[in-house]
């Protein structure tokens, strides 16, 4: 069985992402590590720290992810914008290794008012400021695919390989793939035709090696049309194949993949529990 799990919040505590992803039935949890939507953040405590080590050791829920806050954009052409994101991913990193999650998935940013090329080379620039600074950690950053909205970089996935052979230590830099963002970003995935040659798009941009997560979301919105919105699995425009192709490649068996969906009940029925049941269901 693919390993299979969802985001889920740390409200009251960080052991809660992983309570609350063992009773949904999860393999895997990804969390924020503080408030996806502010700079600051609260100290994590000793008290954190053990509760959270003894419920992952509790549950069996052995993979955790976290994901960096959507303020940062290391690629912006503000100088203090840029600053304060070099500063915010670190912090985000160091948080993340204190607590033993290995990766810290981040958008690569957006270029506003440059261009696409001056945009990759100032995320390049600015990882490696954060590569440096993050040099005695364990946990590395993880670059996620984007459907390309505006001046989003990372649709294209060798905008991804362009950044990791451009860092000076390309070792320390892995990737996370959004279906949803694909989808969007014009990767078809629903034929097994359109899914090997999405997979060799990959290999050929960053190679598939380097992928550490998949984040597992259907999409509101048509193939092709750069519109992040992510929908329950199956219910959405990318429709089943593109799910029933990535769970049964054996090439990805061992690699953590976490729903993003909407959360809530439906029927009575968590959605987590019921996207992970499709998902389960797809495998043969």
């Amino acid at each position: 069985m693919p390993i299979l799990g969802a985001h889920m919040s740390i409200s009251g505590g960080y052991y809660n992402a992983i309570d609350s992803g063992a009773k949904a039935g999860c393999d895997c949890v990804q969390l924020f590590t503080k408030n996806n939507n502010q700079w600051r953040a609260k100290p994590i405590t000793d008290a954190d720290i053990d509760l959270f080590y003894k419920r992952k050791e509790e549950t069996g829920i052995k993979h955790t992810l976290s994901h960096a806050s959507y303020l940062i954009n290391i690629a912006s052409p503000k100088d203090d914008l840029r600053k304060k994101s070099i500063e915010s991913l670190i912090v985000e990193l160091e948080r993340a290794d204190t607590l033993g999650i290995p990766y810290v998935v981040f958008h690569p940013g957006s270029y506003t008012t440059t261009d696409e090329e001056t945009g990759l080379a100032t995320i390049i620039d600015s990882m490696n400021q954060v590569l440096r600074a993050t040099v005695s950690l364990d946990t590395i950053p993880l670059l996620e695919n984007t459907a390309g909205q505006g001046s989003n970089l990372g649709y294209d996935f060798k905008h991804l390989g362009h950044i990791i052979k451009g860092v000076d230590d390309s070792d320390r830099v892995a990737v996370c793939i959004d279906t949803c963002h694909a989808f969007a970003a014009g990767y078809p995935m629903d034929t097994i035709e359109h899914y090997e040659s999405t997979v060799d798009k990959m290999k050929k941009g960053f190679g598939i090696r380097k992928i550490r997560a998949f984040h597992l979301n259907d999409s509101k919105k048509p193939f092709g049309s750069r519109r992040d919105r992510h929908e329950h699995i199956g219910q959405g425009e990318m429709g089943l194949g593109p799910f029933k192709n990535l769970l049964n490649d054996s090439r990805f068996s061992k690699i953590p993949m976490y729903l993003e969906t909407e959360k809530g009940e439906n029927g009575g029925e968590d959605y987590d529990v019921m996207n992970l049941r499709v998902l389960r269901s797809l495998v043969y």
